[in-house]
C-alpha cells in the first residue's frame, strides 16, 4: 500500500486540489502542526476557497479522510486477482514492508495521529470505524475464498480477519511512534499465524 498522494497533480475542480493539497500538508506537519494556512502552502488556488469549503481544518479533514477512505476501497475493489493466499501475502507485504519511504512514513504519522483524534471527535471515529469495517469484511473475504478454494482450512473468516487487521494496526502505530518497532518480528510471527491457524494440511 502505496502512500503516495492519490489525488490528482492537475486537478482542475476545486475539491480534489484541496485533496492533493491537504494530503500534502499532513505528510509535512503533521496533524497537529496542520492549520489552514499551511495546507494553503500546497494549495494553487485562492486561500479564500478553503474557506469558502469549510470552517476549519477538522471540517476539511474528516472530508479528507471519508475521500481518502473511498479512494482505498475502490483500489482494492480493483486488485490484482490470484488466489487467497497470493491476495493475503501481497496485503502483508504492504503493511509489514522492512523500509518506508519518507512520503508513506509521514502519511502514515499522520493518519495514526488522526486516528486520534477519534477517541473524543465523533466525526472521526465514524469514519475510521468504517474503515476498518471495510478491512475487516475485505480479509474475511479473502479467508473465506481460501476456504471455499481449498487453500485454508475451515476457520471463522471474521474472527482470523479481526486478528490480523488488529496486528496490522499495531504495526502502523508501532513504526511511526518507536525508534524500536520490530516489524520484521511481527511479520514473521504472522506467517507462523497464517501457517498455523489457516494454511490447509
Amino acid at each position: 500500500m502505496s502512500a503516495g498522494n492519490p489525488f490528482p497533480e492537475d486537478a482542475e475542480d476545486t475539491q480534489t486540489a484541496i485533496m492533493r493539497a491537504t494530503f500534502d500538508a499532513l505528510v509535512e506537519y503533521g496533524y497537529a502542526g496542520l492549520t489552514i494556512d499551511r495546507i494553503d502552502e500546497f494549495f494553487p488556488k485562492s486561500k479564500s476557497l478553503l474557506y469558502h469549503h469549510y470552517d476549519g481544518k477538522d471540517d476539511l479533514l474528516v472530508d479528507f479522510l471519508s475521500r481518502m477512505i473511498d479512494d482505498y476501497e475502490a483500489e482494492i475493489d480493483c486488485e490484482t486477482p490470484g488466489d487467497a493466499r497470493e491476495r493475503l501475502d501481497r496485503w502483508l507485504d504492504a503493511i509489514a514492508r522492512p523500509e518506508l519511504a519518507e512520503e508513506d512514513r509521514g502519511f502514515i504519522r499522520a493518519l495514526v495521529e488522526l486516528r486520534a483524534q477519534a477517541a473524543h471527535d465523533e466525526r472521526y471515529r465514524e469514519h475510521f470505524t468504517r474503515s476498518d469495517r471495510f478491512f475487516r469484511g475485505w480479509l474475511a473475504d479473502i479467508i473465506a475464498d481460501g476456504i471455499e478454494e481449498g487453500v485454508f482450512r475451515e476457520v471463522d473468516p471474521e474472527q482470523v480477519a479481526a486478528t490480523i487487521h488488529t496486528i496490522a494496526g499495531g504495526v502502523m502505530t508501532d513504526r511511526v511512534t518507536s525508534d524500536d518497532p520490530q516489524v520484521a518480528d511481527v511479520r514473521a510471527e504472522l506467517d507462523a499465524y497464517v501457517e498455523a491457524r489457516l494454511l490447509a494440511d
